[in-house]
């Protein structure tokens, strides 16, 4: 067996080696379920995992967009009228998060955490100085207090009002974004403050949540169960809240959108709890999208999360009283935030029903500036982008016994939005091209064992190919020479022509037969040398 034979079997063995084995690990998917069952392993809220440290402290800055409402033709809007109001802002404060008071509970099962959030005032990212800049906005702590009223006698309202405007609080009250934000000491709240010391003297949208938490979680860590991963087991001691009117309404689902279990598929719905709006709310996929060169499923809250119940009927246990609904896209969240008839939706009414954009002037709704969206790194579960949007509104209405009220055509009035965004920073970034590199050679290594099969089998039919071609032209020389042979023999051979003429009588020995006709004679020569 010649060399080139040797390197034709060896070739198609090693071939069809690798063939057969990176078909059965494909078609097996090992490679695959090891790099899952690692993951699940790895990603949990345990001291010695990787992601605990980052979700303990957040590397990716976060920043708070705060958007108010100024009201431009408040005498109108009493009158009767349409209210008008223009957007300025946004005052930004980059916001820091760190998880304090970490202690892992039940065998490290669970983990408990408080989460105070700080607020630092960014002026290059601010069209304003928020303490210079000043709004006209609806004064919150009077419609507190008529609100409170309204269950009153209507005697007591009108005493009451009396007083109110012998102090000469309006509707409107114009302050400082500061003031309006952070909190100032409020003349109408310092009046009830001297008759009743629970109620604080002070006002302000964000008033003692610099630095302050949302409460205490208990979280999950994942650790036996990878689904489970940062979701919230208690939120101040409670499993479910008493202040809706359902079951399903007052569960406590999912995580505090800091953190996701991985292996995520377009198909799920990933819950979130945000507290300051007393819920849980729901997420959808919406499509595949890119940031610093990862690749991300984009999860939004669909139509139906702040649906009117008529059309999502889940949503009727958000209706406290039971059956006291309000239309598609509000939320009235005064059920556990106790003054005013507070209300929150998305920024300009988005996606809620048009008869609350119409209302006012000077609103504009749209996806790319008004949506909630979390950009996810399916494999991890880690947010690589998020902008969390919401709007607080408050209800403007008439109250008797309250003259300045008589002519509101009651309107849920928008007051400011903010704009929670985040964005994993470079250096997190480059971390994490890296890890799904390697995760995704391995994960694909069975199909580059296939690929250096069909590489090999090419060579294979190569190899062959010009084996068979080799075969034929040493045949094809062989014949030549055989030819060339036979053709030289051929030329050493002498003949002797026929003779063409007529048959004669001859003279023939006496003792030699007679021989009828011609023939040819062959008479040797010498030999030539080759």
């Amino acid at each position: 067996m010649t060399r080139r034979s040797c390197a034709i079997y060896a070739t198609g063995i090693v071939c069809a080696h690798l063939l057969i084995v990176g078909i059965a690990l494909v078609v097996a998917q090992v490679f695959q379920t090891m790099i899952h069952s690692r993951l699940k392993k790895e990603i949990t809220l345990t001291e010695k995992s990787q992601m605990f440290e980052s979700w303990k402290n957040p590397p990716p800055p976060v920043y708070m967009e705060y958007y108010f409402f100024n009201v431009t033709n408040p005498e109108v809007f009493l009158a009767g009228g349409k209210a008008a109001v223009k957007q300025i802002g946004p005052y930004t404060y980059r916001e820091y998060r760190p998880r304090e008071n970490v202690t892992f509970l039940e065998n490290g099962t669970k983990l408990y955490a408080l989460n105070p959030k700080t607020f630092v005032f960014v002026p290059e990212k601010s069209a304003g100085d928020p303490k210079v800049d000043i709004i006209r906005t609806v004064n919150i702590p009077f419609v507190a207090i008529m609100n409170e009223l309204n269950s009153y006698s209507f005697f007591l309202r009108t005493l009451v009002s009396m007083y109110i405007n012998s102090l000469g609080v309006e509707v409107f009250m114009t302050r400082t974004v500061h003031e309006v934000l952070w909190g100032f000491k409020d003349p109408l709240l310092s009046k009830v403050h001297s008759m009743k010391p629970e109620v604080d003297e002070y006002f302000g949208l964000m008033w003692k949540k610099n630095g302050t938490h949302e409460g205490e979680f208990v979280f999950h860590t994942g650790e036996e169960n990878y689904l489970d991963y940062g979701k919230i087991d208690t939120w101040n001691g409670l499993r479910e809240m008493s202040w809706w009117s359902s079951n399903q309404s007052n569960m406590i689902n999912g995580t505090d959108g800091a953190v996701f279990h991985p292996l995520i598929n377009r198909n799920e719905l990933l819950y979130i709890f945000a507290a300051d709006l007393c819920r849980s709310i729901h997420l959808a996929y919406v499509e595949d999208v890119e940031v610093k060169g990862i690749q991300a499923y984009r999860f939004a809250p669909p139509n139906d999360v702040l649906m009117n119940p008529k059309d999502n009927p889940t949503n009727a246990g958000f209706c406290v009283p039971a059956g006291d609904c309000l239309g598609t896209g509000v939320l009235k969240v005064s059920v556990c935030r106790e003054g005013a008839p507070i209300v929150v939706s998305f920024p300009h009414f988005y996606q809620a029903d048009p008869m609350y954009i119409n209302a006012i002037d000077g609103l504009n709704p749209n996806k790319e500036e008004h949506e909630t969206y979390l950009d996810l790194q399916p494999t991890t579960g880690v947010p690589i982008r998020a902008c969390k949007r919401a709007q607080l509104n408050i209800i403007l209405k008439r109250v008797q016994g309250f003259p300045k009220t008589k002519f509101i055509n009651e309107t849920i009035f928008p007051i400011m939005f903010v704009n929670e965004t985040a964005t994993i920073d470079d250096d997190s970034a480059s971390q994490m091209r890296t890890l799904l590199l390697i995760v995704t050679l391995v994960s694909n290594f069975p199909v580059l064992i296939v690929g250096m099969g069909i590489i090999l089998l090419l060579v294979l039919v190569v190899l062959f190919c010009r084996n068979r071609q080799k075969k034929n032209e040493v045949k094809r020389i062989d014949f030549t020479e055989a030819f060339h042979s036979f053709t030289t023999v051929k030329d050493d051979t002498a003949y002797t022509q026929v003779s063409d003429k007529p048959d004669e009588p001859s003279e023939t020995p006496a003792n030699q037969p007679m021989r009828n006709g011609s023939y040819i004679a062959m008479s040797p020569v010498e030999a030539q040398k080759c």
